[in-house]
């Protein structure tokens, strides 16, 4: 692949300067700094961190690539609110597999990941492999573990400018030669330097002294003073790669690949047995409505996404980006079969979320139990991992002990053995942890009911109010409405009694009744929808309700801004900063509650004072002070941070609470409940998949609490677990337990497919369980980094100075050095027309025998050369692949463009995903200067220094002082 264009390392002439890395021990081993908490911990307010690079980077990139497509209208800070909150999504997976490298115990202290201990071909074939790792999977449509390999790749390129002398040389460009095999590699110092800084535990080991780049700390960094330039170079070397992969898969699966301006994914999960007619019909119906309403958005269309289940049958799965193409799969749905209960609905639902992108919202429609209920930790692990929400609209009644006979022509569902009232509860459990609703309907309500489908996938849509409640007692709840909400709609599963509902200015309404001041009832059997009526009063709204039963509340409204969070610990080791927890947090200790905000306009004074952890039924649990984190510049992703004193030790969901500009007060709710546990699981490595080849996954058990005997779910969505059930182990009191799953990759195995593996750990004792969730990319056994390569021979003479009426061309042919054979070619530069042709062109041979032929003779024989297709900028990508018979057979080509138009780029790529960028020029201009070859001295360290110096034994006292006092 390329890097950049014109850097470091463009000419063919061999370089004599020599690169020196330092010697970074085995043991302490540290690149930039992870994430904004690391600026607090070491003191540097002011360092690039991983984080803010990695963001900075990847919004440029993308608001380029929406100016190139047309879709960027207005201010460049006015369009970063516009990406939508599936985007900053999709940008937090890439940031935190980028900081998980200093955090995960597999990869933090391996120099291969951070061009350490002079680990350099080994750490240069690291990045090669995670750049046609990411390159396989975006091609496979496999988007979660692409950003996930992605942010490794980052990690380690930008490691490279802190770790090695690149800067001190005097080097001005990125280094090439890292991801472009064919560019010229420096030659390697035999030289050695430690780490540098207090958490250097070589720092006293010869060689003495460290040249790290990490902060502007001296405390850490012995060349903090050096630390802004090779910032500036990996966040240049990071453009360069996000500019390199929008090029290589193309615009469009480039903004997929970051959720961008995306409308929410259409997920239906369909029962099809023959009693699911009315339900088929209704989301057919409901998907046109939703269709049509979206067909003027300019927005990205989004995922459509279609799974059918019965007994025994699963899938396949329906996927697709054009609308019209989902219709056609609902279509062609029809209720056949079945007849008894239960049906493989969890393994349909288990399909769903791995296809679906993260914060879907999924749509099962059915009437029966489930079948594979041994699939429920899968399926609940996949589904808080992606912050998913699951509803589930059910056209029969629980407290039936036997399936009802639905009155149709056509066959019945029967049950050869009384059914338990239960048998849903799997239901009810998944739709309440993952922020959905369960609603038991009726046919004749089912189609009336799905208007909950179009009201949860409408853009921008932000949750205020989710609360369950068994109380029969009168129970009391509110909402706030803040001034940047419209549309509010409130739904309430179960049956009521009596329900008020009372306005900020004291107005009451029963919504028992269909029609009054405040709000329209719509009332189906199981479900009732309540608008309040335009214009919606700003501030605080009351619901007294009574129920005999189980109902749950859930008020939605339509606002760009809403939050993303995560919790997070302190790591004090060679990597300071917020290491992520994955999984539940751990009950009863602290823990950093890190929120980032989206969709606010630049313009848009809000402040945000605090959060609240609130239990199942509304309950506040504790409330947490929040403060911002000043991670970046980004207006569209303000960070804030709070410190829990104790995780609860019952589920709770998370509440933000702020201040408009108009003094109202602004709450957002995020739905899915956070079960807090005792126990965690961490997968200690992710290798890749290789087919033909078993594989070991490890992963630690922590145990929290007593000494007790737990039990381990794994499972596959590929099947390729070779031994699969629980698996029973003791762990001792505050101990740990190493286990391991082995899985076989069949040797059919598709290259980029990702087999998802989901691990749940149980204490048998109690009811502290927790999982983990890991992305396992199938790779070729004998992967090809080598890009192809291009050579030019002119035909013609230099352009005159009049470039008027003048023409120049150019030949050139194309092959591929590795083994994967040539895949796509395009025009990405210039204005004139490439065109492929049978055979190599006049004067290729021999570049300079035909320098001084006339234009007319070019022309003569350039006529007698069949062209197999011509390419002009703004063309996507040619698949080659068909027009040369081996790998390694070449293509060739001709070039022809005006003189005012001196300079082209063509792309070429195999099939293993490398791109070379082919530079043509038509000799007119002058090769630009290689800046970087200068040298320049480095700056010496300033006095504070020394004063820093004299600090670094109150370091750790004052580190914990500022923790405290944030």
């Amino acid at each position: 692949m390329s890097q950049g264009r014109g850097k470091e390392g463009s000419g063919k002439q061999v370089h004599l300067f020599i690169l020196a890395f330092c010697l970074l021990l085995p043991l302490p081993c540290e690149g930039f700094l992870p994430n904004f908490w690391s600026r607090v911990l070491t003191l540097s307010w002011d360092s690039y961190t991983h984080q803010y690079m990695t963001q900075e980077a990847i919004l440029n990139v993308t608001l380029e690539v929406l100016k190139d497509t047309g879709k960027h209208q207005g201010r460049h800070a006015k369009e970063e609110t516009r990406l939508g909150r599936g985007f900053w999504r999709a940008v937090a997976d890439v940031v935190s597999s980028n900081a998980a490298m200093d955090f995960l115990s597999s990869t933090r202290s391996d120099p291969v990941y951070h061009f350490d201990s002079e680990r350099v071909e080994g750490a240069i074939g690291m990045l090669r492999e995670f750049w046609t790792q990411t390159v396989l999977s975006v091609r496979a449509k496999e988007y979660q573990s692409a950003r996930y390999s992605l942010g490794q790749l980052l990690h380690s390129l930008q490691d490279f400018y802190s770790h090695s002398n690149w800067v001190e040389m005097g080097r001005s460009s990125i280094y090439l030669h890292l991801l472009q095999p064919e560019e010229p590699a420096i030659p390697v110092a035999k030289g050695k330097c430690s780490h540098g800084g207090i958490l250097d535990t070589g720092q006293h080991l010869s060689a003495r002294g460290g040249i790290n780049k990490d902060s502007t700390s001296p405390l850490f960094s012995p060349h903090h003073y050096l630390h802004v330039e090779a910032a500036t170079l990996a966040t240049e070397a990071t453009l360069a790669v996000l500019r390199d992969l929008k090029d290589t898969v193309g615009h469009k699966v480039f903004l997929k690949l970051f959720s961008v301006k995306q409308v929410p994914a259409l997920v239906f999960v369909m029962d099809t047995t023959g009693s699911m007619f009315e339900e088929i019909t209704a989301a057919r119906l409901r998907a046109h409505s939703i269709l049509q309403s979206r067909a003027n958005s300019p927005r990205q269309p989004g995922t459509f996404l279609l799974v059918p289940f019965h007994d025994p049958g699963v899938g396949p799965v329906y996927e697709a980006d054009d609308p019209n193409q989902f219709m056609q799969y609902l279509e062609n749905l029809m209720a056949l079969g079945g007849g008894d209960e239960p049906e493989m609905c969890f393994s349909a639902i288990q399909l769903a979320l791995t296809h679906s992108p993260p914060l879907s919202e999924i749509f099962v429609f059915t009437d029966a139990s489930p079948k594979d209920a041994h699939l429920f930790d899968a399926v609940k692990a996949l589904a808080l991992k992606k912050q998913s929400k699951i509803t589930f609209l059910l056209t029969e009644d629980p407290n039936y002990k036997t399936v009802k006979m639905k009155m149709r022509r056509r066959r019945k569902r029967r049950s050869k053995e009384p059914l338990s009232p239960d048998r849903f509860s799997l239901y009810s459990s998944l739709s309440s942890l993952s922020g959905g609703l369960t609603i038991f309907t009726t046919d004749s309500d089912i189609h009336r009911v799905s208007a909950i489908v179009e009201d949860n996938t409408a853009v921008d849509k932000v949750t205020l109010l989710h609360v369950e409640s068994d109380q029969e007692l009168m129970s009391v709840h509110s909402f706030r409405v803040d001034s940047s909400v419209t549309k509010v709609i409130l739904r309430i599963t179960g049956s009521i009694r009596e329900c008020i509902l009372t306005s900020p200015s004291e107005i009451s309404q029963s919504l028992l009744s269909e029609h009054g001041p405040l709000a329209e009832l719509e009332h189906f059997q199981g479900l009732y929808r309540i608008s309040l009526l335009p214009p919606v009063q700003p501030g605080q709204w009351k619901l007294q309700t009574k129920s005999d039963t189980h109902i749950t509340f859930d008020v939605i409204g339509d606002s760009s801004v809403d939050f993303l969070y995560y919790f997070a610990t302190v790591t004090n080791e060679t990597h300071p900063g917020l290491a992520r927890v994955e999984g539940s947090p751990v009950a009863g200790v602290p823990a950093f509650l890190v929120l980032a905000v989206t969709g606010l306009a630049p313009d848009e004074e809000v402040s945000f004072s605090h959060a609240t952890l609130l239990g199942a039924e509304g309950q506040s649990l504790q409330q947490v002070t929040l403060n911002l984190s000043s991670s970046s510049s980004i207006h569209a992703l303000d960070e804030v941070v709070g410190l829990v004193d104790s995780i609860p030790t019952v589920p709770f969901c998370v509440r933000l609470t702020g201040q408009d500009s108009r003094g109202n007060r602004l709450e957002r709710v995020s739905t899915e409940m956070v079960h807090p546990t005792h126990v965690q699981i961490q997968v200690f490595s992710v290798p890749r998949l290789v087919p033909g080849h078993s594989t070991t996954v490890e992963f630690d058990v922590l145990n929290h609490g007593p000494a007790r005997l737990f039990n381990l779910t794994a499972d596959d969505d590929h099947g390729y677990i070779i031994m699969r059930g629980p698996h029973r182990f003791p762990v001792v009191a505050q101990g740990s337990f190493r286990g391991q799953v082995h899985l076989l990759t069949p040797a059919t195995a598709q290259s980029g497919a990702t087999v998802t593996l989901s691990l749940t750990v149980h204490a048998l004792d109690s009811p502290a369980s927790n999982y983990a969730v890991a992305y396992l990319t199938v790779v070729p056994p004998d992967g090809d980094t080598s890009p192809p390569s291009c050579s030019a021979a002119r035909l013609q003479s230099d352009c005159p100075a009049a470039c008027d009426g003048s023409s120049w061309s150019v030949s050139l042919v194309v092959s591929d050095n590795g083994r994967s054979g040539l895949a796509a070619l395009q025009l990405h530069q210039g204005e004139g027309t490439l065109s492929l042709l049978h055979s190599p062109p006049p004067g290729h041979e021999q570049p300079h025998a035909h320098q001084n032929k006339t234009s007319d003779e070019d022309h003569r024989q350039h006529h007698h050369h069949h062209h197999r297709a011509r390419l002009q900028r703004g063309d996507p990508p040619l698949n080659v692949s068909e027009l040369v018979l081996g790998s390694s057979e070449p293509l060739w080509g001709m070039y022809t463009s005006s003189c005012c138009s001196t300079q082209a780029e063509i792309l070429v790529w195999d099939a293993a995903g490398n791109m070379r960028r082919c530079h043509l020029t038509s000799g007119q201009q002058k090769k630009p200067r290689d800046r970087s070859s200068a040298t320049s001295g480095a700056p010496q360290p300033a006095l504070t220094s020394v004063i820093f110096l004299i600090l670094a034994p109150l370091w750790s006292t004052l580190m914990w002082r500022v923790v405290v006092m944030l």
